[in-house]
């Protein structure tokens, strides 16, 4: 499984990424909007996990532009913002599940292997003869 982790406070990024890596998924990171825009547009990942406060453009907008083209990445919302009203948010725009910092890795690594299970299974409904 191939992930990526756009998120631009670095010891943060690095913890996240040598985290998922001791998983044994294959993780890129990168620390702000721009970056991770152009790594979309060229790459295929499994599992997108991203904040929402990023230089250059805001994680809103690198959804929003993946959502566009590309429907079935599941993408992991990790964000400071906790309100109701940026949850869901996030959610109508496209996310499938939104974590809100601080928080544990443990439950960052349960959420990931969820999304990952649910894109397995769908796939393999949708891919099996009947």
């Amino acid at each position: 499984m191939h992930l990526l982790v756009i998120e631009d406070e670095r010891a943060l990024c690095e913890t996240i990424v040598r985290s998922l890596r001791r998983l044994a998924y294959s993780v890129d990171c990168c620390y702000d909007g721009q970056s991770a825009a152009e790594m979309l547009a060229v790459e295929r990942f499994d599992l997108v996990v991203l904040d929402l406060n990023l230089p250059g453009e805001d994680g809103m907008t690198v959804l929003r532009t993946l959502r566009e083209r590309d429907r079935d990445t599941r993408v992991l919302i990790l964000s400071a913002r906790c309100e109701v009203a940026d949850k869901v948010a996030g959610l109508d725009a496209g996310a499938n599940d939104y974590l809100t910092k601080p928080f544990n890795i443990l439950e960052l690594k349960a959420r990931v292997r969820a999304l990952l299970r649910r894109a397995a299974a769908q796939w393999w409904m949708l891919n099996t003869p009947s």
